[in-house]
Protein backbone atom coordinates (compact mmCIF):
# COMPACT_ATOMS: atom_id res chain seq x y z
CA UNK A 1 0.00 0.00 0.00
CA UNK A 2 1.12 3.57 -0.66
CA UNK A 3 2.46 6.02 0.38
CA UNK A 4 5.71 5.00 2.03
CA UNK A 5 5.64 5.47 5.80
CA UNK A 6 7.43 4.56 9.01
CA UNK A 7 4.46 2.46 10.11
CA UNK A 8 1.17 1.43 8.56
CA UNK A 9 -1.99 -0.37 9.62
CA UNK A 10 -4.48 -1.83 7.16
CA UNK A 11 -8.11 -2.83 7.66
CA UNK A 12 -9.99 -4.91 5.10
CA UNK A 13 -13.52 -3.53 5.28
CA UNK A 14 -15.09 -5.99 2.88
CA UNK A 15 -14.22 -8.25 -0.03
CA UNK A 16 -16.84 -8.79 -2.71
CA UNK A 17 -16.94 -10.45 -6.07
CA UNK A 18 -16.28 -8.27 -9.08
CA UNK A 19 -17.00 -11.38 -11.12
CA UNK A 20 -16.64 -15.13 -10.91
CA UNK A 21 -16.43 -17.80 -13.59
CA UNK A 22 -15.42 -21.43 -13.42
CA UNK A 23 -11.70 -20.70 -13.88
CA UNK A 24 -11.26 -16.98 -13.22
CA UNK A 25 -12.46 -14.41 -10.72
CA UNK A 26 -12.24 -10.79 -9.65
CA UNK A 27 -12.43 -9.98 -5.94
CA UNK A 28 -12.76 -6.32 -4.94
CA UNK A 29 -10.99 -5.79 -1.63
CA UNK A 30 -12.11 -2.60 0.12
CA UNK A 31 -9.40 -1.27 2.46
CA UNK A 32 -8.81 1.49 4.98
CA UNK A 33 -5.26 2.42 5.91
CA UNK A 34 -3.49 4.50 8.53
CA UNK A 35 0.14 5.58 8.12
CA UNK A 36 2.61 7.31 10.42
CA UNK A 37 5.54 9.39 9.27
CA UNK A 38 7.40 10.98 12.13
CA UNK A 39 4.76 12.23 14.54
CA UNK A 40 1.98 12.58 11.96
CA UNK A 41 -0.76 10.01 11.37
CA UNK A 42 -2.76 10.08 8.12
CA UNK A 43 -5.79 8.03 7.13
CA UNK A 44 -6.67 6.77 3.68
CA UNK A 45 -7.22 3.56 1.81
CA UNK A 46 -8.18 2.12 -1.54
CA UNK A 47 -10.04 -0.70 -3.28
CA UNK A 48 -8.00 -3.39 -5.00
CA UNK A 49 -9.30 -5.52 -7.85
CA UNK A 50 -7.62 -8.87 -7.15
CA UNK A 51 -7.57 -11.12 -10.22
CA UNK A 52 -7.39 -14.87 -9.74
CA UNK A 53 -7.23 -17.94 -11.94
CA UNK A 54 -8.03 -21.54 -11.09
CA UNK A 55 -5.58 -24.29 -11.92
CA UNK A 56 -5.00 -27.90 -10.99
CA UNK A 57 -3.88 -26.94 -7.48
CA UNK A 58 -6.50 -24.30 -6.70
CA UNK A 59 -6.78 -20.54 -7.05
CA UNK A 60 -3.78 -18.29 -7.78
CA UNK A 61 -3.53 -14.50 -7.57
CA UNK A 62 -2.52 -13.19 -11.00
CA UNK A 63 -2.73 -9.41 -10.58
CA UNK A 64 -3.51 -6.61 -8.14
CA UNK A 65 -5.23 -3.56 -9.63
CA UNK A 66 -5.64 -0.73 -7.10
CA UNK A 67 -8.26 1.96 -7.61
CA UNK A 68 -7.23 5.17 -9.36
CA UNK A 69 -9.97 7.68 -8.52
CA UNK A 70 -8.22 10.77 -9.85
CA UNK A 71 -7.83 14.20 -8.23
CA UNK A 72 -10.63 16.05 -6.43
CA UNK A 73 -12.53 18.84 -8.13
CA UNK A 74 -13.37 22.15 -6.51
CA UNK A 75 -16.96 22.48 -7.72
CA UNK A 76 -19.23 19.61 -6.69
CA UNK A 77 -22.98 19.34 -7.33
CA UNK A 78 -25.21 19.80 -4.30
CA UNK A 79 -26.37 16.16 -4.42
CA UNK A 80 -22.77 14.97 -4.23
CA UNK A 81 -21.91 17.25 -1.31
CA UNK A 82 -25.00 16.06 0.55
CA UNK A 83 -24.22 12.38 -0.07
CA UNK A 84 -20.68 12.88 1.21
CA UNK A 85 -21.95 14.41 4.45
CA UNK A 86 -24.93 12.10 5.05
CA UNK A 87 -24.33 10.09 8.25
CA UNK A 88 -26.59 7.31 6.95
CA UNK A 89 -24.32 6.71 3.93
CA UNK A 90 -20.98 5.04 4.69
CA UNK A 91 -18.44 5.34 1.88
CA UNK A 92 -14.99 3.70 1.79
CA UNK A 93 -11.94 5.80 0.82
CA UNK A 94 -11.96 5.02 -2.91
CA UNK A 95 -15.68 5.82 -3.16
CA UNK A 96 -15.19 9.11 -1.28
CA UNK A 97 -12.45 10.00 -3.77
CA UNK A 98 -14.75 9.05 -6.66
CA UNK A 99 -17.42 11.47 -5.46
CA UNK A 100 -14.92 14.21 -4.68
CA UNK A 101 -13.48 13.81 -8.17
CA UNK A 102 -16.79 14.88 -9.69
CA UNK A 103 -16.97 11.93 -12.10
CA UNK A 104 -20.02 10.23 -10.57
CA UNK A 105 -23.41 10.92 -12.17
CA UNK A 106 -25.99 12.77 -10.10
CA UNK A 107 -28.38 9.83 -10.61
CA UNK A 108 -26.08 7.81 -8.32
CA UNK A 109 -25.83 10.37 -5.53
CA UNK A 110 -29.56 11.15 -5.70
CA UNK A 111 -30.33 7.43 -5.33
CA UNK A 112 -27.93 7.13 -2.39
CA UNK A 113 -29.74 9.97 -0.66
CA UNK A 114 -33.17 8.51 -1.46
CA UNK A 115 -32.21 5.09 -0.07
CA UNK A 116 -30.65 6.67 3.02
CA UNK A 117 -34.02 8.15 3.98
CA UNK A 118 -35.26 4.67 4.88
CA UNK A 119 -32.03 2.66 5.29
CA UNK A 120 -28.51 2.96 6.61
CA UNK A 121 -26.34 1.92 3.68
CA UNK A 122 -22.69 0.91 3.49
CA UNK A 123 -21.27 1.24 0.00
CA UNK A 124 -18.44 -0.98 -1.22
CA UNK A 125 -17.70 0.28 -4.74
CA UNK A 126 -18.72 3.25 -6.88
CA UNK A 127 -16.46 3.95 -9.85
CA UNK A 128 -12.78 3.18 -9.31
CA UNK A 129 -11.47 -0.26 -8.40
CA UNK A 130 -14.16 -2.05 -10.42
CA UNK A 131 -13.43 -4.02 -13.63
CA UNK A 132 -13.87 -1.89 -16.75
CA UNK A 133 -16.11 -4.51 -18.37
CA UNK A 134 -18.76 -6.76 -16.89
CA UNK A 135 -16.55 -9.67 -15.84
CA UNK A 136 -16.11 -12.31 -18.51
CA UNK A 137 -17.63 -10.12 -21.26
CA UNK A 138 -16.65 -7.22 -23.49
CA UNK A 139 -19.67 -5.21 -22.31
CA UNK A 140 -18.66 -1.99 -20.50
CA UNK A 141 -19.64 -1.88 -16.84
CA UNK A 142 -21.65 1.07 -15.53
CA UNK A 143 -19.24 1.45 -12.59
CA UNK A 144 -16.16 2.98 -14.32
CA UNK A 145 -18.49 5.41 -16.08
CA UNK A 146 -19.75 6.66 -12.71
CA UNK A 147 -23.23 5.25 -13.22
CA UNK A 148 -23.46 2.55 -10.54
CA UNK A 149 -22.75 1.73 -6.92
CA UNK A 150 -22.73 -1.43 -4.82
CA UNK A 151 -24.06 -1.81 -1.28
CA UNK A 152 -22.69 -4.55 0.95
CA UNK A 153 -24.49 -3.81 4.22
CA UNK A 154 -28.06 -2.59 4.81
CA UNK A 155 -29.21 -1.33 8.21
CA UNK A 156 -26.22 -3.04 9.81
CA UNK A 157 -26.84 -6.40 8.11
CA UNK A 158 -24.38 -7.78 5.56
CA UNK A 159 -26.04 -8.88 2.32
CA UNK A 160 -23.91 -12.04 2.27
CA UNK A 161 -24.84 -13.07 5.83
CA UNK A 162 -27.30 -16.01 5.72
CA UNK A 163 -29.03 -14.60 8.81
CA UNK A 164 -29.89 -11.34 7.04
CA UNK A 165 -33.60 -11.15 6.35
CA UNK A 166 -34.47 -11.88 2.72
CA UNK A 167 -37.38 -9.49 3.06
CA UNK A 168 -34.96 -6.68 3.99
CA UNK A 169 -32.86 -7.34 0.89
CA UNK A 170 -35.93 -7.63 -1.34
CA UNK A 171 -37.36 -4.38 0.02
CA UNK A 172 -34.03 -2.62 -0.48
CA UNK A 173 -33.74 -3.85 -4.07
CA UNK A 174 -37.24 -2.62 -4.85
CA UNK A 175 -36.45 0.71 -3.17
CA UNK A 176 -33.37 0.97 -5.43
CA UNK A 177 -35.55 0.43 -8.49
CA UNK A 178 -37.98 3.06 -7.22
CA UNK A 179 -35.01 5.44 -6.86
CA UNK A 180 -34.47 5.21 -10.62
CA UNK A 181 -32.15 2.24 -11.14
CA UNK A 182 -32.71 0.33 -14.37
CA UNK A 183 -30.45 -2.55 -13.29
CA UNK A 184 -30.70 -3.92 -9.74
CA UNK A 185 -28.82 -7.12 -8.94
CA UNK A 186 -28.52 -9.08 -5.73
CA UNK A 187 -28.81 -12.50 -4.11
CA UNK A 188 -32.57 -12.63 -4.71
CA UNK A 189 -34.19 -12.74 -8.16
CA UNK A 190 -37.23 -10.49 -7.92
CA UNK A 191 -40.30 -10.52 -10.11
CA UNK A 192 -41.93 -7.43 -11.56
CA UNK A 193 -40.26 -4.22 -12.59
CA UNK A 194 -39.31 -3.35 -16.14
CA UNK A 195 -37.75 -5.80 -18.61
CA UNK A 196 -34.49 -7.04 -17.10
CA UNK A 197 -34.66 -4.54 -14.24
CA UNK A 198 -33.88 -7.18 -11.59
CA UNK A 199 -31.24 -9.88 -11.86
CA UNK A 200 -29.34 -12.34 -9.69
CA UNK A 201 -26.21 -14.40 -10.29
CA UNK A 202 -23.21 -15.85 -8.45
CA UNK A 203 -21.32 -12.54 -8.58
CA UNK A 204 -24.10 -10.67 -6.79
CA UNK A 205 -24.78 -13.02 -3.91
CA UNK A 206 -22.71 -10.79 -1.58
CA UNK A 207 -23.88 -7.28 -2.50
CA UNK A 208 -26.61 -5.28 -4.22
CA UNK A 209 -25.70 -3.62 -7.52
CA UNK A 210 -27.57 -0.43 -8.42
CA UNK A 211 -26.99 0.88 -11.95
CA UNK A 212 -28.21 3.83 -14.02
CA UNK A 213 -28.34 4.70 -17.70
CA UNK A 214 -27.26 8.30 -17.04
Amino acid sequence: MAPAADQAALQVVFAQYGGILSRSASVLVVCRQWTRRGGEVASGGTTVDVRLSRGAHGWTVDALRPARPGPPTRALPADTRTALSDARITLPPAAVADLRGGRVHSSVTRAMRALARSHRIEVSVVRSGHPLDVFGTDRPSDHPRGRAFDVWRIDGHAVVDPSTSRSLIERFMRDAAAAGSYNVGGPVLLTGGGPGQFFSDATHHDHVHIGFRA
